[in-house]
């Protein structure tokens, strides 16, 4: 359902959202080394996110990524679309271009209610709220 970059840009954004702020800007080396994502590839995900101020950025010798309290307060979903946009949470599992309600495929009914459930936490899910489960150690990401 994830594709493999959305993965990888929801790391990034969990491992900004624990150890940066406007004080505390963090280069792309030290992200991609601890999520274990090549730098070129991260770099390019936390481009794009910047652009839609998901995370915030500074250039300069001192500059780097960074998450604002305003950037905590995107969803997951947020992340999400900018990354694979909205349509590929919502496509068929099969590929299939013409599969909708009126003519579904063979796992569209078994899946449609799941998937909507999905995109529904996804929306009301802060990265905030994320980041303050990986800190109280209620959940877990090796980053």
């Amino acid at each position: 359902m994830l594709s493999k970059s959305s993965k990888y840009a929801l790391k990034a954004v969990l491992y900004l959202s624990l150890h940066s702020n406007e004080n505390k800007k963090i280069q792309v080396r030290e992200i991609s080394d601890n999520i274990e994502v090549p730098k070129a590839y991260t770099g390019k995900l936390l481009q794009a996110l910047a652009k839609r101020d998901i995370i915030s950025s500074s250039r300069g010798p001192t500059g780097g990524f960074y998450m604002t309290p305003s950037n905590r307060s995107h969803s997951v979903m947020d992340v999400v679309e900018v990354i694979d946009g909205r349509k590929k949470m919502e496509s068929c599992l099969l590929g299939l271009q013409d599969c909708d309600l009126d003519r579904p495929c063979p796992l569209h009914n078994l899946v449609n209610t799941s998937r909507s459930q999905i995109i529904h936490v996804f929306e009301s899910i802060e990265l905030d709220e994320l980041a303050n489960k990986l800190k109280d150690k209620s959940t877990f990401l090796p980053i």
